[in-house]
């Protein structure tokens, strides 16, 4: 049955009691048609997603039918909020948990128990609001549990946590209706499938809950409104579609800077006096980057020319949570002039003031470029400002089509995703922890979540064979026997020792090993390098946050690197904490995280080749884009849309091939890796390849522009589509990417345990339980669960398979070669990507510069 979409009109007065009415004229407000609509979805007992901007209200929109529902209680005098997680009017009511709010967010959870707040305090409401997150102190969640509140506004994972008590049937037996917020952030990884088996199991708990979700603008609604529904069998089922209108467009511009713009890089250091006049001329910035590194290196950047004392602070993912708190706060307040930020806080929270927003770099999608742009003016009936800042020339490409495609409102949000084996087995492990199942119910519930609505019986038995043995390569090991069988043929947990390590693992997140940083003053010993104290240090220490254990192994006591906005000397390392002292060396390097580099979407990255191939398109480049690409053009070619162009050149003592797909860093890190096998049969003598968002760069001993002259290298072979077979599988058996996969897996499907009561499992000794069970398993029962769950894995995300299938069919036959005597205009940035990786934080940026304008002399001849 499709979707009913629903744009209606409600005449207030009939849907809102008199003290809401009252509520909104107070602030000169008038109830938007959307919330309107979802109070009147609410009257009839149906779920619904809110399709709105950011600015329109989602939130109060999402909680208003809740609000008026529990109003009806006789009102009691207001108690002053003491906290962000207050009770409100300080009401103990004894309905059980009426509401559960999902956010993808602590932060956002927290923002949005605050906000709440207010209107329940000055109206009255007996309603009482409660967060449940990680930095929840334990007493407190216990006492949720025992006493339930009104509104309970969590996370997924703590969502799972909850469902796997053997209260979950008293504490949701209540529950009237649950919140989802972002959801379209949630719904695309592990997370919104291990939310979707929570959502199944909520169904079956209380039936009587309905859900609405709340969404930025998605390109299919239709899709996302399945996941607010239980799926019948063998057809499809939505929620209804509210969406809201009238929104002002968004006002987006990119800097055209005056400064050179370099050929390749991401730190856009050449528009730091800009960047820092924009935080000058307005009232409130926030300053987006795609990487923490780059949040630290601009954050100290700024700070560095910062004359005029700025308020310009920092926020990150790795922070602590107090630090994290701290800004967020001074940010309400509207004490800040900038922030420099991450995808942390990308989604929904309401930061007061912003009046712009700076996003550094390509935003590798337009969806996700409009979730940062709606941090900016708050409100629906004013336009968001925001300012693109691309750090190099390709960059410039990427920004112009996104500012295009929010011009037309068009979106590239991921379709909806199939539910992950390794988060079933996670989730049948929780419903045993819970009380005992049996096979044919558990199936049929988990089918009613939208992700795994077509899960087939075999792979369900095989999850739950898995859970209860390990499989059949692991059965003779008693410690991967998580469940057992009793007489009524109902599976329980084996034993209290794995109810209490599925609690202590639950979720879907695999961080890197993470090492707790404490600042503390250095004391004793000699001086090591740039000054730094090699002596006995005081334990404790404030605590920074935290840092990737990769980074840390690479340093020695005395040197300094960015942290939490300072600069600061690495002092020791014990156990777990990393202690560090502050510095003043004017050259430190810059942490490397690997978490927060997203990849370019498809749908910009063809509307780049589009841009490329309409030469009247360049006269809205800036002219030094355009110069590059004239230049390109006399020099070699521009790519058409559907056309893959190949160079072939040589350098020094080398010879060198580029390739430019315009598919994305993860199609184009597989394509490398078998286009370098293919080169090595056709002894070209290949020695490596670089690849960058937009190119492919391979470099040989053999001379690979006579080789295709000659005819003994055929680049339409090459480009064959057999290269995902056996190419493919056999790269991927010699490979630390499926090793590191699996490993992953294993750790989300509860085989190996991060954590254990009073220890944390190192990161040696996790590396060598799943690089053991991963052996066992190709070598004994290569169709093993897990190893399925890490083939789809790698396949939709570390080597994005489709994307490339998708490339290798569009370029047939239409393969243009170049053969140059040098390189050019357009291989200049994935030229200067060699030997990059290895390189920190400026002292990058300086080589790099240093080797682009010897690439670039030899590009212009």
């Amino acid at each position: 049955m499709p979707p009913r979409i629903l744009k209606i009109p409600a005449e207030p007065a009939a849907l809102l009691p008199d003290r809401f009415n009252a509520w909104f004229a107070a602030r000169g407000w008038s109830p938007r048609t959307h919330q309107l609509a979802l109070l009147e979805k609410a009257r009839e007992d149906a779920s619904a997603l809110l399709i709105a901007p950011t600015g329109a209200g989602k939130t109060l929109a999402g909680f208003l039918p809740t609000l008026v529902e529990l109003s009806s209680v006789p009102a009691v005098p207001a108690v002053p909020a003491r906290s962000v997680v207050s009770t409100g009017s300080g009401v103990q009511r004894s309905g059980g948990l009426h509401t559960l709010y999902i956010s993808p967010l602590k932060a956002l959870a927290v923002d949005i128990a605050r906000n709440l707040e207010r209107p329940i305090a000055e109206m009255g409401l007996p309603i009482k609001v409660e967060t449940r997150t990680g930095d929840t102190p334990t007493s407190r969640r216990q006492r949720q549990r025992r006493y339930p509140p009104d509104v309970l506004l969590t996370t997924p994972e703590q969502l799972a946590l909850l469902l796997s008590s053997d209260d979950a049937p008293f504490l949701f037996s209540s529950l009237k209706r649950i919140v989802l917020d972002e959801l379209h952030a949630l719904v695309t990884s592990k997370r919104g499938d291990l939310l979707s088996l929570g959502l199944a199991r909520l169904w079956r708990l209380a039936p009587q809950m309905r859900a609405i979700g709340l969404s930025a603008t998605v390109a299919e609604p239709e899709s996302l409104a399945r996941f607010l529904v239980p799926q019948p069998k063998d057809k499809a089922e939505s929620a209804d579609i509210v969406i809201a209108g009238g929104a002002a467009p968004p006002l987006v511009e990119m800097l055209d800077t005056r400064e050179r713009l370099p050929w390749a890089g991401h730190s856009a250091r050449h528009a730091l006096p800009e960047i820092y006049q924009l935080i000058k001329q307005n009232k409130t910035t926030l300053v987006f980057v795609n990487t923490r590194s780059q949040a630290e290196m601009l954050f100290q950047n700024l700070w560095s020319m910062n004359d005029d004392n700025l308020a310009i602070a920092l926020h990150h993912g790795s922070l602590d949570v107090a630090q994290r708190r701290k800004v967020e706060d001074a940010m309400s307040a509207g004490r800040l002039r900038g922030v420099v930020c991450t995808s942390s806080l990308d989604l929904g929270v309401d930061w007061g003031d912003v009046d712009l927003v700076v996003n550094i770099g390509a935003p590798k999608g337009s969806s996700r470029l409009m979730q940062r742009i709606g941090r900016a003016n708050h409100r629906l009936d004013e336009a968001s400002r925001a300012v693109l800042v691309p750090a190099n020339r390709f960059e410039v490409l990427e920004c112009r089509v996104a500012i295009d495609a929010i011009a037309e409102n068009a979106q590239d949000t991921p379709p909806l995703r199939t539910g992950a084996l390794d988060v079933l087995a996670q989730h049948v492990l929780g419903c045993a922890c819970g009380e005992p199942f049996l096979a044919d119910e558990l199936y049929n519930e988990v089918r009613t979540a939208a992700p795994y609505a077509d899960l087939t019986r075999q792979d369900f038995d095989d999850v739950v064979d898995f859970v209860a043995s390990g499989g059949y390569a692991l059965k003779t090991y008693e410690r991967f026997a998580r469940i057992k069988q009793d007489k009524q043929g109902r599976w329980r947990v084996a034993n209290p020792k794995v109810r209490q390590s599925y609690r202590m693992n639950v979720g879907t997140i695999v961080e890197d090993d993470m090492l707790k940083v404490r600042l503390v003053r250095s004391r004793g010993g000699g001086q090591g390098k740039a000054g730094g104290s090699t002596g006995l240090i005081a334990r404790g220490g404030r605590l920074l946050g935290e840092i990737e254990e990769a980074f840390i192994e690479g340093l020695s006591p005395g040197d300094t690197f960015v942290f939490s906005g300072e600069v600061v000397r690495y002092e020791t390392l014990v156990e777990d904490q990393v202690y560090v002292s502050r510095a003043h060396d004017k050259d430190p390097k810059v942490p490397s995280y690997m978490g927060g580099k997203f990849p370019l979407s498809t749908y910009l990255a063809e509307r780049v080749r589009r841009l490329l191939d309409d030469s009247r398109a360049w006269n809205g480049l800036p002219e030094q884009v355009r110069d590059w690409l004239s230049l390109q053009k006399d020099v070699s070619r521009v790519p058409a849309v559907r056309e893959l162009l190949v160079e072939s050149f040589p350098r020094a003592d080398k010879h060198y091939i580029v390739f430019y797909p315009f598919e994305g860093r993860l199609a184009h890190q597989t394509l490398g890796m078998l286009l370098t096998r293919r080169l090595e049969r056709a002894r070209a003598r290949p020695l490596g390849f670089v690849a960058n968002e937009y190119a492919v760069a391979i470099w040989a001993l053999g001379d690979m522009s006579f080789m295709i002259r000659n005819g003994k290298l055929d680049l339409n072979a090459l480009f064959d589509p057999d290269m995902l077979g056996d190419d493919l599988e056999a790269w991927l058996a010699e490979s630390a990417l499926m090793k590191r996969t699996f490993r992953n897996c294993a750790i989300i499907s509860g085989l190996i345990a991060r954590r254990h009561t009073g220890e944390e499992k190192s990161r040696r000794q996790v590396l060598f339980s799943t690089d053991l069970v991963y052996d066992v398993l190709r070598k004994h029962q290569a169709d093993h669960v897990l190893l399925r769950a890490a083939r789809a894995d790698a396949a939709t995300g570390l080597l994005d398979l489709r994307r490339l299938s998708d490339m290798l069919t569009r370029i047939q036959g239409r393969i243009t070669h170049r053969e140059l005597d040098r390189v050019s205009p357009l291989a200049v940035p994935v030229m200067l990507e060699i030997g990059r990786e290895s390189v920190y934080g400026e002292a990058a940026d300086e080589l790099l510069a240093e080797a682009a304008d010897e690439l670039v002399k030899e590009a212009m001849g």
